[in-house]
């Protein structure tokens, strides 16, 4: 199950996941939490999905099929993550993998402060893992240091911490797990070098489609690095802006 925002350049967001959730053969349940206003450089506006259609939407799916994962994007607002608490409260066994969606790369807002706070405050306690960027991982640990910043977040309720790389330097991105009682966890992965848009987005839901297929955490991220090295090596270019991963590529794991 996804649940995500519309990004109407079809780079990042709701498609972006389900194309990857389907390369890597799984069938995904898009649930539709806020539309944007929105390309290739960045976002300009968005607006909350009325959080009772979310909350129809995810009991009726829970009622007929099964569900083996749970990815989550931009939320819209706290009323969408209450709604989204409610339900992980009554399906705590659903790996949930979270994308913490803050800013778009070209800094226009995807979450305002309460829903940051209510994020901080209820969801995260219920992922399995969240994937924040370095710059996410800096606003949401209040910490300039990975460690420091993960480690808050990991007192506060968070299973696990994949600290994402992508916005360093050096030969190979970093990718670290930082665990609630365990040495951090290193995934070393290629640099292409440049800006893609949607390769968080894509990596969170390569993740919940290897958990989904029965991978373990570290399995899961290993073939969701590797997916997402291959999309970016086949890049398109869209817009005028960052060029766009390209999900559909023929995929075997």
């Amino acid at each position: 199950m996804i649940i995500s925002g519309l990004d109407p350049s079809g780079g990042a967001g709701i498609q972006a996941d389900i194309q990857a959730v389907t390369a890597l053969g799984c069938h995904p349940l898009p649930v539709l939490s806020c539309l944007t206003v929105q390309d290739t450089r960045n976002v300009y506006n968005a607006t909350a999905t009325d959080p009772d259609i979310v909350r129809q939407q995810l009991e009726c799916l829970a009622g007929d099929t099964p569900i083996h994962a749970i990815k989550t994007g931009a939320l819209g607002n706290v009323d969408v993550v209450d709604v989204l608490v409610d339900f992980l409260a009554n399906h705590p066994d659903i790996p949930l993998i979270t994308d913490p969606v803050i800013k778009a790369a070209g800094g226009g807002d995807l979450a305002d402060e309460a829903l940051i706070a209510r994020m901080k405050e209820r969801l995260f306690r219920h992922a399995e893992m969240i994937t924040p960027n370095s710059i996410e991982l800096a606003l949401l640990g209040e910490n300039e240091d990975p460690a420091q910043a993960a480690r808050k977040l990991l007192n506060a309720g968070c299973q696990s911490v994949l600290a994402t790389g992508g916005h360093g330097e050096g030969e190979d991105i970093i990718n670290t797990l930082y665990h609630q009682a365990e040495e951090p966890s290193h995934f070393y992965v290629e640099r292409v070098g440049g800006e893609y848009h949607g390769t968080g987005c894509t990596l969170a839901a390569s993740i919940a489609a290897g958990r989904a297929s029965g991978l373990s955490a570290g399995a899961a991220i290993d073939q969701a690095q590797d997916y997402v090295l291959r999309a970016i090596r086949h890049a398109l270019r869209v817009g005028k802006g960052q060029p766009v991963p390209d999900r559909g590529i023929p995929w075997q794991s």
